[in-house]
């Protein structure tokens, strides 16, 4: 099972070092040092991974082989994969692995079939759950608890409970004085987390 853990930006320094738009909840694992990892376009890759550090909020890293601005200009936009086996599952029981969440049918809590979880978008905040619903219409679902409280893996289903107007504009609330929309707590990389928790396979 291939999963893409990140996205290689621009260059840093002369050295070789590249910004990472990680993807994954699991960085020191999936892009640590020492890890091989396959490429988008294959022709980059593999590449190694010989260090790496945080620089103001941006997770840097250095391939083996890639010593110089010139060479670390040229991985820009270079999308980043790692080879995971299939049974594998994060230690935390509440984070998922995208390919375990794709595929899955989407229900409300009284069991109301809503469609289908086509995709995980990650954001910087929070991860959102695209659900295609029967019309071929899609949803963004915030991947927090108090939406998505359960994801059941042995039934191949997710319970949503979303407040109203979220899947069908016409329920939805209007406030007098409060802005439209709503605020949701963020969630981890593909895990649903509590309100106010911290927002990547």
């Amino acid at each position: 099972m291939q999963l893409v853990v990140g996205k290689i930006g621009r260059a840093h320094g002369i050295k070789g070092d590249v910004s990472v738009e990680v993807r994954t909840d699991e960085p020191e694992l999936r892009l640590g040092p020492g890890a091989v990892v396959l490429t988008d376009p294959a022709s980059t890759g593999p590449l190694t991974v010989e260090s790496g550090k945080v620089h103001s909020g941006r997770l840097l890293l250095r391939f083996a082989g890639v010593n110089d601005r010139n060479a670390a200009e040229a991985l820009r936009g270079t999308v980043l994969i790692s080879e995971v086996d299939p049974e594998e599952r994060p230690d935390d029981p509440e984070e998922f692995y995208d390919h375990q969440l794709i595929g899955l049918d989407v229900v409300l809590l009284d069991g109301t079939p809503v469609g289908e979880l086509t995709e995980v978008v990650h954001l910087p905040y929070q991860d959102l759950l695209t659900v295609t619903k029967a019309d071929g219409t899609e949803v963004l679902v915030p991947f927090v608890t108090r939406i998505v409280p359960t994801i059941d893996l042995e039934n191949q289903r997710a319970v949503i409970d979303p407040p109203p107007g979220l899947i069908d504009a016409v329920e939805a609330e209007v406030v007098p004085g409060e802005s439209d929309g709503a605020e949701f707590g963020t969630g981890d990389e593909t895990g649903a987390g509590d309100e106010g928790d911290e927002g990547d396979a």
